[in-house]
């Protein structure tokens, strides 16, 4: 399967409010671009010669919304097939979605959560094996936050690795996603953290969320990273040394240079590390 090379350093979410500012110069802390396909397979001539013009310049990773894999509904092949097309013309190292499920008889417009059990991670990893053999490359899936578990009979951590270990694909750790969770669901992220097989792991991502009440955060990318996601960001570093980590900002997007400033954090961090 080809589409292993990873990305290195830091990067940062792609998001139009700042298409026509790397248009113009692509920042030196920003390593490489991460996109979603959906929102930007049939986009027009304008922004497909703009992705064209990104592209080599810098790595492009792709971490879609609607694969849909821990859903009911069959793998949608023609959409696979496109997906497969866009991966290709703009030379996508990564691709990936979430662990978690977004359509039933029609998609539902938000990553909802998959029971954790044995059965489930069967099932799920059962798609994600279809979708590498279609696409004929390893995917990446990312440990999503969620805010109830039903159903529930293993924990989080082993319903990833037994989805991880089946399916012979690669994780993207969202480092606020296990903070969200060991928040929301009382466990400890250091320790989940330590728990992953180092060698699964693909690039990371981290984000901000915002908090309601003191045991209920909402992972909403739309505030800047908060010191313990930082301080998880190091016990990782230290637990399996240098990994890509990619920003990303979904909401109240600021301008570029002060997402860049963010991610010169992340920057000092891997130069800590020796990156």
């Amino acid at each position: 399967m080809h589409g292993s090379v990873s990305p290195t350093g830091a990067g940062l979410g792609l998001r139009r409010p700042h298409l026509s500012s790397l248009l113009e110069a692509i920042p030196s802390a920003i390593e490489f671009l991460e996109l979603a396909p959906e929102n930007w397979i049939g986009a027009g001539a304008r922004l497909s010669n703009a992705l064209e013009k990104i592209t080599e310049r810098t790595i492009l990773v792709a971490h879609g919304l609607s694969l849909n894999l821990g859903g009911r509904d069959p793998i949608d092949t023609k959409f696979l097939a496109r997906v497969g097309q866009f991966l290709d013309r703009y030379d996508v190292k990564l691709y990936g979605d979430h662990l978690s499920y977004c359509a039933d008889a029609g998609y539902l417009y938000e990553l909802l959560p998959v029971p954790f059990t044995e059965e489930s991670a069967r099932y799920m990893a059962s798609r994600i094996i279809q979708v590498q053999d279609t696409l004929k490359r390893r995917i990446v899936v990312e440990n999503a936050s969620y805010y109830c578990s039903p159903g529930q009979q293993i924990s989080e951590l082993e319903f990833i690795l037994l989805v991880l270990e089946q399916a012979d694909c690669l994780l993207l750790l969202d480092v606020n996603n296990v903070y969200v969770n060991s928040v929301n669901h009382g466990y400890d992220p250091r320790q989940f953290v330590a728990d992953l097989p180092p060698e699964r792991i693909a690039y990371t991502h981290i984000a901000g969320h915002s908090g309601s009440s003191p045991d209920m955060i909402i992972d909403t990318h739309g505030s800047p990273v908060v010191d313990p996601v930082w301080e998880l960001l190091d016990d990782v570093y230290e637990q399996f040394g240098l990994i890509p980590t990619l920003l990303e900002r979904d909401e109240n997007i600021p301008c570029l240079s002060e997402v860049v400033t963010e991610i010169g954090r992340i920057n000092a961090i891997q130069d800590r590390f020796g990156i």
